[in-house]
This record gives C-alpha cells, sequence and structure tokens, in this order.
C-alpha cells in the first residue's frame, strides 16, 4: 500500500514537472502574424509581467511565463503562441548563455511609454508608424509642439517623428502643392500655432522644438524618426539662428550665406551636407538620395547588418527579423549617402551597391536614436493622397518589423555599445 502510495506521488510530482509553464511567441517563419506579436508583448508588459527577448533565436522569439489569459489573447489576436515546458524553456535558455552562440535573452519588464509627434491635421497617408502601432494593437498618446514647449516629453520614453518638415518650409510642396486645401490648412495651421506660442515664424518654432526633443535624448529618451523628419530634423539643428527659408515660405529672403554658418556640432547623424534652398525643388539637402540614385524596383533591398548579440546588444534588438534582405521602399527622403554620415552613426541597414545606408542609429547623451528612410515599407512609392496602407494584409512584414523592434526597445535594459 505504501509502495502504491509513493508511486502515484512521484507520478504526481513528474506531471506536475512536466506541465506547461512557459509560452515562447515563435518570430520565425512559424508566426502568423510578426506585426501582431509585438502586440502581445507590449500588453503583457502592460500587465507587469516579465518578457524575455530572445535575441537571434528563431527571428528574435519572446519568452513569457505561462498564464492562460496570455495564450487566449494569441488566440484571439491571430497570434502563433507554443506552450513549452520548463525543462525545455531552461534548455532554450541555456543553449543562447553558450558563449560562442550568437545570441541573447534580454528581460523586458515595463511597458515604454509611447508619444507620437503628429499634427490634428494627419493625413491618412502621413505616417506608417501611427499605422503598425494602430494594427499591433499598442498605445500612444498624440503630442505636437505645443505639448513639447510645455514639456510634455518627459514623462515618455519613446519619442516617433510624423513626417515632418523641422526646417519651416512645409515639406516643400509649395511649387506642386500650393494650391491644394490640404496644403493651404496645413501653413494656416502652423503659422497660427507659431503665432499663439509666442513665434515669428514657423521654422523658429520647429528649431526650438527640434532643440527641445535634442534636449530629450540626451537626457535619455529615445527618437525614432522616418522619411523626411530624419534630415529635415538634422538639417534644423545645424540651421539654429539661419534662415534658410524664402520668402513664399516666411515672407523674407533666406540667408545667401547659409552653408557658411552651419553648426554640424550640434546635429545626431549628418555633417557637412550641402542645403537645397530653391523652392521649386522638392529636395532639403544632399543627405538623401532619392533623386540621384539608380536602383530600379526589382533590385531594391536592403541588407540588415548581422551583429553581436552579447556584445552589441543595442542594434541586435533592432534588427530583430525574420528575413536579412529586406524590399526597399521610396520616400521623400528614402536613403541617405553614406559621405554624410558621422562616424558616430550605426549603419544596420544598407544597399551596398548603390552604396547608400537605410537604417542607422546612433547614441546621443543618456539617449538613442534611429533613422529609418523611406514612407512605408509595404507601399513603394506612395503618393500624396493614396489610401492608407492595409496592414491586415503584410501581417508578416520584415520592413514593418524594424519599427516595432524601435518601439520595444526601451523596455530592454538599456546598455552602451561596447567598444
Amino acid at each position: 500500500m505504501k509502495l502504491k502510495l509513493f508511486i502515484s506521488i512521484v507520478i504526481l510530482l513528474l506531471s506536475f514537472q512536466a506541465k506547461s509553464i512557459s509560452l515562447l511567441i515563435p518570430m520565425d517563419d512559424a508566426q502568423k502574424n510578426h506585426l501582431k506579436a509585438y502586440g502581445i508583448a507590449f500588453w503583457v508588459l502592460e500587465n507587469d509581467i516579465e518578457v524575455k527577448w530572445l535575441l537571434n533565436y528563431r527571428g528574435g522569439s519572446f519568452l513569457i511565463q505561462y498564464a492562460n489569459e496570455i495564450e487566449n489573447e494569441c488566440v484571439i489576436r491571430g497570434v502563433s503562441v507554443e506552450s513549452i515546458t520548463d525543462t525545455e524553456a531552461a534548455a532554450i535558455l541555456d543553449g543562447i548563455a553558450q558563449p560562442d552562440v550568437n545570441q541573447d535573452a534580454v528581460a523586458m519588464n515595463k511597458a515604454p511609454k509611447i508619444a507620437v509627434y503628429s499634427p490634428s491635421n494627419k493625413q491618412p497617408w502621413d505616417d506608417a508608424v501611427t499605422l503598425v502601432l494602430t494594427y499591433a494593437e499598442i498605445n500612444y498618446d498624440v503630442i505636437y509642439d505645443e505639448e513639447i514647449l510645455n514639456g510634455d516629453l518627459t514623462e515618455y520614453d519613446w519619442l516617433h517623428l510624423h513626417h515632418e518638415d523641422f526646417t519651416g518650409q512645409f515639406g516643400k510642396f509649395w511649387r506642386v502643392y500650393q494650391n491644394a486645401p490640404w496644403y493651404q490648412q496645413d501653413v494656416a495651421i502652423n503659422r497660427a500655432l507659431a503665432q499663439k506660442l509666442g513665434f515669428m515664424k514657423v521654422s523658429e518654432m520647429k528649431s526650438f522644438v527640434a532643440r527641445e526633443i535634442s534636449k530629450y535624448v540626451v537626457n535619455g529618451g529615445f527618437l525614432f524618426a522616418m522619411c523626411a523628419a530624419t534630415d529635415t530634423y538634422d538639417i534644423s539643428l545645424a540651421a539654429v539662428g539661419i534662415d534658410i527659408c524664402e520668402s513664399m515660405f516666411d515672407g523674407d529672403p533666406a540667408d545667401k550665406h547659409a552653408h557658411e554658418h552651419l553648426d554640424f556640432s550640434n546635429t545626431f547623424a549628418f555633417e557637412n551636407f550641402v542645403l537645397n534652398m530653391d523652392p521649386y525643388v522638392y529636395e532639403f539637402s544632399n543627405i538623401d538620395v532619392t533623386n540621384t540614385r539608380k536602383v530600379v524596383r526589382e533590385n531594391d533591398y536592403f541588407t540588415l547588418f548581422d551583429f553581436s548579440a552579447k556584445w552589441d546588444p543595442i542594434p541586435t534588438m533592432l534588427c530583430q527579423n525574420h528575413r536579412n534582405l529586406i524590399k526597399g521602399f521610396m520616400g521623400q527622403t528614402t536613403a541617405y549617402r553614406k559621405d554624410v554620415l558621422k562616424s558616430s552613426s550605426l549603419i544596420m541597414g544598407e544597399n551596398k551597391a548603390a552604396n547608400e545606408a537605410r537604417y542607422i542609429h546612433g547614441e546621443q547623451g543618456k539617449g538613442f536614436w534611429t533613422f529609418y528612410g523611406g514612407h512605408d515599407p509595404e507601399d513603394y512609392r506612395h503618393l500624396v493622397g493614396d489610401p492608407p496602407t492595409d496592414l491586415s494584409l503584410f501581417p508578416n512584414s520584415p520592413g514593418y518589423r524594424l519599427i516595432l523592434n524601435n518601439v520595444l526597445f526601451p523596455a530592454a535594459k538599456k546598455k552602451k555599445r561596447k567598444t
């Protein structure tokens, strides 16, 4: 009788030990919806549950302590999830920890608070980031110039710059769209806001906002920008106190000697660039390659760099993907000339044949920034007035995954790149 009881207890213990206590959200080709998988990770963090980001393991998978509610949420959102035992989870982590394996496990414990810099009159075609945050079901707040000047940035861990022109030239849309209602509305709203906030010109307001964002990053914030919000941001920082806007933008001529006074020590990513202040040219400077690149659509791809997960965890996080080769896509700012990149700018994605950088990153004070060239990863040449991309048609988009890597990054322990 005692032997039978002992055997029953042993069987019960073995059964308990074999019970699934972890959830693995795969991020390789086994995942049905990569974009919503990030939303699950974010939702779990919002509920104060730790998520382990398994860098370079099955495309950057997520490991979470088992909870029935989490498993059910994955099912509801259409996210692939695997129940694994404690033994299997430990074996995965042990394998990742091996010094000769280019993998790492990064613990995330708190959801970052996210802000998107965007005007009230934003058009549906304006911003890929708000599209993917909404589709992935990740919460964010919308802020603009007034909130930044009020000091609200200190409340956020992560800031995305809307498809914005920080030079005060209203996107340089003047030649083609000066009579379009949406353009006139944009100009009127910005001029009224500048006056309300005590600025004589929109360019002066945008310059001040750019410097406030710079302080935010230096003090430990994370900045992510796409398309024209990348190069115009750095141009604005270099041109503090210099009039680079012609009269149709700010009522008086630009400084003919503006180039002589640019201060590249203020910029994040670029230096020694040449401005294009011609209002009839849809380009801000020679940072961008859109008008000079000779890349046909069929060959327009860029490659992600393979970083050391244990020695370079930050760029490794930002490059997690199930594809190493990413489809190119255009924008007002498509990609960056390498010869105007600062030596401190880390290239994470490039089109080597075209000698252009597409995805770059750097450190600024205590904080970090990432610039991503192009407008919409799943719309090759998105034009003004085109309908917004339906992301339900692209749930496994490698290009959009790069955006969401940046969203999750502030949740991980921030470690500077080792030298």
